[in-house]
C-alpha cells in the first residue's frame, strides 16, 4: 500500500484531512505524467463577527493576506495560519457548514470562503477567508 492509499483509508487525523486532497492531487498529476499547472489565488481576510467593545479587531475590518497578516492580532494570526497554508496552495476543506451563518462557498466563480474562530474565548472573534483564484 502505497502512502496516498493509506492516507485515503485509514485517515490518519488532521493530517488524512489536510494532506490527503493534495496527495491525491499531486498523485494523479504524477500519474498522468504532465505537470500540474500552478494555480494563485488572491486570499483577503474580513472580521466577520466581533463584541463591540472587543479590544483588537471591529467587525467589518479587512486585511489583505499576505501584506497586512501582522496587523491582525497573535492569537486570530495562530488560528488563521494552517487554513492559509491550505487555501494557498489549492487545498479545499471540504466541510460546508450548512444551515449555520457560517455556511461557506467552495470554489463558486473561483471563489472558497472559510470562517475561523479566535481561540481568545472573551472575544467571540470570527474572522472570513475569501480565497478568489486569479485567472490571467
Amino acid at each position: 500500500m502505497d502512502r496516498t492509499d493509506f492516507i485515503k483509508k485509514a485517515g490518519c487525523g488532521m493530517i488524512g484531512l489536510t494532506a490527503a486532497p493534495f496527495l491525491v492531487n499531486s498523485a494523479i498529476a504524477q500519474e498522468q505524467d504532465q505537470p500540474k499547472k500552478r494555480r494563485r489565488f488572491k486570499i483577503e481576510i474580513e472580521i466577520y463577527e466581533a463584541r463591540e467593545d472587543t479590544w483588537c479587531h471591529k467587525k467589518g475590518d479587512k486585511f489583505e493576506y499576505p501584506a497586512d497578516f501582522g496587523k491582525i492580532c497573535p492569537w486570530l494570526r495562530t488560528s488563521l495560519n494552517d487554513f492559509l497554508r491550505l487555501l494557498e496552495n489549492d487545498v479545499t476543506l471540504t466541510w460546508k457548514y450548512e444551515g449555520t451563518p457560517y455556511e461557506k462557498l467552495i470554489n463558486q466563480d473561483g471563489i472558497t470562503t472559510e470562517y475561523v474562530r479566535c481561540p481568545d474565548p472573551t472575544s467571540n472573534l470570527v474572522a472570513k477567508i475569501t480565497r478568489t483564484e486569479i485567472t490571467s
